[in-house]
């Protein structure tokens, strides 16, 4: 009998999204059976239209980030998490638009996240959307921690990649934290502001523009992507709220793919030498621990990739050197310590050994190896 009553519920809930929400409806149904193995591609909704807006050329930029433009027609499908944190850091590069991500999200509606999205809006209050936003989002994107934490009169909502192939992701925290603003000010109302937003990325050149979309103060360098949202703003009922439609979304999302999808232990170390570097010199007795593993375990298991911890640590210095080096509002000594270098001379010679002139004159020279 209860068998049967919820079959009943279901059919019912789905014919009522067949009906009010089309552009998912289809998807949703099919899902039973699929898998991916990185982002859903209703994170990317209408990506190839806003490249155009900013003057950027879609095929050129999909086409270097290997993302395939029929994917993003269907939400449920997958694209890889290195190609679609890539295509955002190459939009902004190649449209010439420093904060693409930002602005990109800003104009994000909750609707266009398809399934997690709908999670958020048919959940009865804010606190339980952000609830089953961030239990949800495993199946919606994998190596990701999304967490919310409670400090006294407010709630911290987290946000972080996790995946060692994956430096460059500022265009993405952006784009993510403001599509999580626009969840809340469906409700809230479009005034709404958090209390604090902080970015683990370095201040970029134009963040006067990120305190006016978030309406608050804006840190950076911090250690996660957060927003403090105080606790009685989220007891605003959410607007569309569908207990029946919660419940299909839920299980249609969990049925894409398990959420958990482990990294090997290269580009875990790669993650957590890159989460240690603003605490100074990463520690390879640390990141062994943090893997549940002895340090001899660790360099042992890295032996066997061909590779080794002080490696790693140079490989992923390097690569954010190239980065940090196009930032011109950056000064080489803040370089050096987003780099996790006590002493600007210690960077600069492992800067010399990489491409064999310094921080200064290669900016100064503009050489073509950081083009």
């Amino acid at each position: 009998m209860f068998l049967a009553e919820t079959n009943d519920i279901q059919f019912q809930a789905e014919k009522i999204m067949a009906s009010r929400f089309p552009e998912v409806a289809l998807t949703a149904m099919s899902s039973a059976g699929s898998s991916h193995r990185g982002v859903l591609s209703a994170a990317a909704t209408g990506l190839g239209d806003f490249i155009n807006a900013q003057g950027g050329d879609v095929d050129r930029i999909f086409g270097v980030s290997g993302i395939d433009a029929a994917t993003l027609a269907c939400p449920t499908l997958s694209l890889d998490l290195v190609n679609y944190c890539r295509v955002l850091e190459e939009a902004a590069s190649q449209a010439g638009v420093d904060n693409f991500g930002l602005q990109y999200g800003h104009q994000f509606r909750p609707q266009s996240l398809g399934l997690i999205g709908y999670i958020g809006l048919c959940s009865a209050t804010l606190e339980q959307a952000l609830r089953n936003v961030v239990n949800a989002f495993p199946w919606h994107q994998h190596n990701t921690c999304v967490r919310l934490t409670e400090h006294s009169d407010c709630w911290q909502l987290d946000y972080q990649v996790r995946h060692g192939a994956i430096l460059l992701r500022r265009q993405d925290a952006e784009l993510t934290l403001g599509m999580f603003l626009n969840l809340i000010r469906h409700a809230a109302g479009r005034h709404w502001a958090p209390r604090e937003v902080h970015f683990e990325h370095p201040r970029p050149e134009h963040w006067h523009e990120h305190c006016k979309v978030f309406d608050a103060p804006v840190y950076f360098d911090q250690p996660f992507n957060s927003m403090i949202i105080v606790k009685a703003d989220l007891n605003r009922k959410m607007p569309d709220h569908d207990p029946m439609l919660l419940l299909v979304m839920q299980d249609a999302i969990r049925r894409l793919s398990p959420p958990v999808v482990s990294q090997d232990t290269v580009n875990q170390t790669r993650t957590d030498i890159h989460l240690q570097l603003l605490n100074g010199e990463p520690s390879l007795e640390i990141i062994a621990e943090k893997q549940g593993l002895s340090a001899w375990s660790l360099q042992r298991r890295l032996r066997d990739e061909q590779t080794s911890f002080s490696a790693l640590v140079d490989s992923v210095r390097k690569e954010m050197a190239t980065h940090y080096l196009k930032q011109h509002h950056l000064s080489v000594s803040e370089m050096a310590l987003l780099l996790g270098y006590s002493e600007v001379s210690a960077f600069s010679r492992a800067f010399r050994r990489w491409f064999g002139c310094s921080p200064r004159d290669c900016r100064k020279s503009q050489s073509s190896v950081f083009l």
